[in-house]
């Protein structure tokens, strides 16, 4: 089996789902899916139900195969349940080392476990239908969002996603990431205006309120603000718009990605990291547009 470690938002949900179901097809293997962080990390949770996707939960028999490091904060449940690993082909457990794509990650042959955020398309480039089709919402969206979604489609929509929250004030999360600041988002509008006509502006943020005081621009603009516990109908919403600006998250990232216009524009920042030592390079596909 592939045992995929889920942690983070939504976003990062599903980069690890992504992943690891790319290497279990193609090692012909069942995919299970770690969740078991999630009992001691609070400020998330697990996301990934709304999905229609391979819905596998690793057991803490599954787990109990894996060879863990021991630095690892789970090392002691892999001691104590160590006597049953004996009758069993162990785990292997591999955790990412560096943010830069490895090719040499889709090698991995069965029984494999995966610790890690691996953002890249170029993880399961190779599945990409399958991904876009179970990364589809299990459930049809309530009046009010199916009201947003048929304003999207008849409209030459472009979703903004402007995130502060924990990057303006997270001490770690600014540190690494950080807002983009105004100036970007500015600067991505002036740019959409220049190649779409007649765009109108959906804008997707954690922080309404900055978003309603600060971006102001003479074009239609609608902020939505009423999916605060239901992330996945904002991606679905985003998903839908003809183009997007996204910020350096995963989140916006998916919402982008997803979209199924061929002819869709996707504006990101130039630099992912506020940190210059961090290489982003396989951060996004290579037409979408850095600025």
């Amino acid at each position: 089996m592939i045992i995929s470690k889920l942690s983070g938002g939504l976003g990062n949900q599903m980069f690890q789902y992504a992943i690891g179901r790319h290497l279990a097809m193609k090692n012909n293997s069942a995919l299970r899916l770690d969740t078991s962080g999630f009992r001691y990390y609070k400020l998330r949770n697990y996301d990934l139900s709304c999905f229609n996707i391979q819905e596998n939960i690793a057991t803490l028999e599954d787990l109990s195969h894996v060879l863990l490091p021991s630095d690892t904060p789970v090392h002691k449940v892999g001691r104590y349940l160590k006597a049953k690993i004996a009758n069993h082909r162990p785990i292997q457990y591999i955790k990412e080392q560096k943010i830069d794509f490895y090719p040499e990650i889709l090698t991995l042959g069965d029984n494999t476990y995966l610790d890690g955020y691996w953002q890249s398309e170029k993880y399961f480039s190779d599945i990409t239908d399958v991904i876009r089709d179970e990364f589809t919402v299990k459930n049809k969206p309530d009046p009010i969002n199916e009201s947003y979604l048929e304003e999207i489609k008849n409209c030459e929509s472009v979703s903004v996603h402007v995130r502060r929250g924990d990057y303006v004030f997270n001490p770690t999360a600014n540190q690494v990431h950080g807002f983009l600041g105004l100036g970007y988002y500015q600067k991505a509008m002036k740019t959409v205006l220049e190649k779409i006509d007649s765009p109108r502006f959906f804008i997707f943020s954690d922080d309404p309120e900055w978003v309603e005081g600060n971006i102001g621009i003479n074009v239609p603009t609608t902020c939505i603000k009423h999916n605060s516990i239901k992330s996945y109908e904002d991606m679905r919403l985003m998903s839908t718009c003809k183009h997007h600006i996204i910020a350096n998250s995963s989140f916006s990232w998916w919402g982008a990605w997803l979209a199924s216009n061929e002819d869709k524009i996707v504006i990101g920042p130039s630099r992912w990291f506020r940190n210059s030592n961090y290489n982003d390079l396989d951060r996004m596909p290579e037409n979408w547009l850095r600025i």
